[in-house]
C-alpha cells in the first residue's frame, strides 16, 4: 500500500509569484509540486551543510526552481519560495 501524498500550501510570497508565472512556467511548478507530494525527500535538500535542515528541500527544472518545508507532523509541504528565470 503506496502512503498517501503529502498536502500542498503554498505561502503567501510563493502565491504572489505564482499568481505572475506564465501559465507554462505555472503549469511545471505544480507538476514538481506533484513529485515532490509523494517523494518529499526526492529532490537534493536546500542547505547540505546544515545538519538539521533536511526537511528544506529546492527542486530546479530549467529555469525554474521551487524551495519547499516538509511538515512532517503536519503530512504537508509548504511553498516557501518560487524563482523564475524567464
Amino acid at each position: 500500500m503506496r502512503p498517501s501524498p503529502y498536502a500542498v500550501r503554498v505561502s503567501a510570497p510563493a502565491a504572489k509569484v505564482l499568481d505572475v508565472l506564465p501559465e507554462h512556467a505555472a503549469d511545471t511548478v505544480w507538476d514538481v509540486l506533484a513529485t515532490a507530494s509523494v517523494r518529499p525527500w526526492g529532490y537534493p535538500q536546500f542547505d547540505t551543510d546544515d545538519d538539521e535542515g533536511g526537511d528544506v528541500r529546492y527542486a530546479a527544472v530549467g529555469r525554474l526552481s521551487v524551495t519547499y518545508w516538509i511538515n512532517r507532523s503536519q503530512h504537508s509541504l509548504t511553498v516557501l519560495n518560487i524563482v523564475w528565470l524567464g
